[in-house]
């Protein structure tokens, strides 16, 4: 191993030791995530592509790898870092160890960095960009607001055959997790597309609904989807997850900011407006909707962050439309809120 650094665009410096990939410097948009378990599904969930994910819990890798848990075929987290690396799971557990993932795609991971500094520094000044590098001497070249949901998007068309409800789910980077929840578990048939799909192919494919999943970076690099997302759900039962709730939102009319620090962990209390029943979610964003611009005689506020108050959710007084900034599925994390995908099965004609 050799010394690494991550260089923040606030001028502070981070000293650790490099491994996986030590063709640096890389670069990102550094954040960091309060799970004490679920580092797989964080580092292959296609939401952190452009991302440097930092881990606040201490210690990461100890109970291996199982790719049945992965969100994706591949880690799109750009480069990780922890305060301590297990580098061997359990021998008696049938699994791969963490290290051997990074290894295998070629991951940049800075190892033995003070995290708990590091994440002090992020939510004192708020998200920024980095670079890990071995060189203090590196330049310092950042690239914000970038698109990249081309990265993460399906480059087909797949349809999975189940005897239950015709799902169309829209693809800005969603997680295995919520396809395999609608399958197993709900026994829809799911046909996946890109998110840039015409909506004249939608309307051919005849879907029950519309699942508009999550996916990475400032919802507003997919301006040119909003006028198709309003078609969409003017036709369809229609759920979003996550950046899906933002791209909604912002089809209405609706206007999103940049958190501080963002949501990323799988403990957020989420209270819903309906029943005044308290939740944790698992949750991984940046960006919310602001209440402000909210038409209350088109949306009402379905669930409300305990933490900060930010909207976590819209359901639409007429059409049905139900978003969530969480993740009901919740993988990693609980499943507190699987009952939503029930309301947005509920409100299909099939």
């Amino acid at each position: 191993m050799k010394p690494g650094y991550l260089i923040l665009e606030t001028g502070e410096i981070f000293k650790g030791k490099i491994i996986g990939n030590k063709n640096v410097p890389v670069f990102g948009e550094v954040v960091f995530n309060t799970s004490m378990t679920g580092y797989q599904e964080i580092m292959t969930d296609p939401s952190y592509a452009g991302q440097i994910v930092v881990f606040t819990y201490p210690l990461v890798g100890n109970y291996g790898i199982d790719e049945k848990f992965s969100e994706s075929l591949q880690v799109h987290a750009n480069a990780i870092v922890v305060k301590e690396l297990e580098m061997q799971s359990n021998p008696l557990a049938k699994t791969n160890s963490l290290l051997s993932m990074i290894e295998k795609f070629n991951l940049p991971c800075l190892i033995d960095v003070d995290t708990r500094q590091l994440v002090r520094s992020i939510r004192e000044k708020g998200t920024v960009q980095g670079i890990i590098s071995d060189r203090l001497t590196t330049p310092l070249y950042f690239q914000k607001n970038v698109n990249l949901l081309n990265k993460v998007t399906t480059k087909s068309v797949t349809t999975y055959e189940k005897k239950g409800p015709h799902i169309l789910l829209l693809d800005f980077g969603y997680k295995k997790s919520i396809l395999d929840y609608l399958l197993d578990v709900k026994k829809c048939k799911v046909t996946v597309v890109p998110y840039f799909y015409p909506i004249e192919k939608i309307h051919e494919l005849k879907p029950d609904g519309v699942v508009i999943s999550n996916g990475p970076g400032n919802p507003m690099t997919a301006r040119d989807q909003f006028e198709k997302i309003r078609q969409i759900t003017e036709v369809y039962p229609t759920l979003g997850i996550c950046l899906g709730h933002q791209l909604i939102a912002l089809a209405y009319g609706l206007k999103t900011k940049k958190l501080l620090f963002g949501h990323r962990g799988g403990n957020h209390p989420v209270k819903d407006l309906e029943t005044d029943k308290v939740y944790m979610t698992s949750q991984n964003h940046g960006y919310v909707v602001e209440d402000f611009s909210i038409n209350e005689s088109e949306f009402e506020m379905a669930f409300i962050n305990v933490n900060d108050g930010t909207i976590e959710g819209l359901r639409h007084k007429r059409k049905p439309i139900i978003t969530v900034q969480f993740h009901p599925e919740g993988h990693p994390g609980p499943l507190d809120t699987e009952f939503v995908f029930d309301h947005f099965l509920q409100s299909l004609i099939y």
